[in-house]
């Protein structure tokens, strides 16, 4: 025959090739593991971001739906102006204001306010001893704010430091000099 019987069985080998799959097994599980990690974040930072889309659309939209109302509430402050604003107008005033207020409407523009072009819309100008930089010294209709959001600039006269008067002798001496 071909073998002998009394020759041990030779002892199995192993190749290089057989070594390899446990490694590119474990490499392609490292890899498929990275892959689904990274596609576990997209979808996180996919979600935190349409949820802040969601949000500012509908912050968005209430904007727009308080900036529709605000002749309303200029309305009511000159109602309020002229004594009008009492008995039921008063209360239905009160209650719409307190709704505006949870909304997050924010009114301003107050005489004294450092005037701010950002924010206020100048409409009459005057300068004034009374006051060291320019200043609200109207206001004829208050801005609004929603959430920082402007909504429209308060309306308001402003009045600018009065230039100090040049004493006569001082500009003759800048004059012969």
């Amino acid at each position: 025959g071909v073998g002998t019987a009394g020759s041990p069985a030779p002892a199995p080998q192993t190749s290089q090739e057989e070594e390899d799959v446990p490694k590119a097994e474990a490499l392609l599980l490292e890899e498929r593991t990275r892959d689904l990690q990274r596609v576990q974040a997209e979808y996180a930072n996919y979600r935190k971001r349409a949820d802040r889309e969601r949000l500012a659309a509908g912050d968005l939209a209430v904007s727009r739906v308080l900036t529709d109302l605000l002749p309303i509430l200029d309305d009511l402050d000159r109602a309020r102006a002229h004594g009008d604003l009492t008995g039921g107008l008063k209360a239905v005033a009160d209650h719409l204001e307190s709704v505006f207020g949870k909304l997050g409407l924010v009114s301003f523009g107050e005489v004294g306010d450092p005037f701010d072009p950002e924010i206020h819309e100048a409409v009459l100008h005057d300068e004034s001893d009374e006051v060291t930089e320019p200043t609200c010294t109207t206001v004829m209709r208050p801005g609004y704010k929603h959430n920082d959001r402007l909504l429209r600039a308060a309306m308001v006269g402003v009045s600018d430091p009065a230039e100090p008067v040049a004493d006569p002798a001082e500009s003759e001496d800048e004059v012969a000099e």
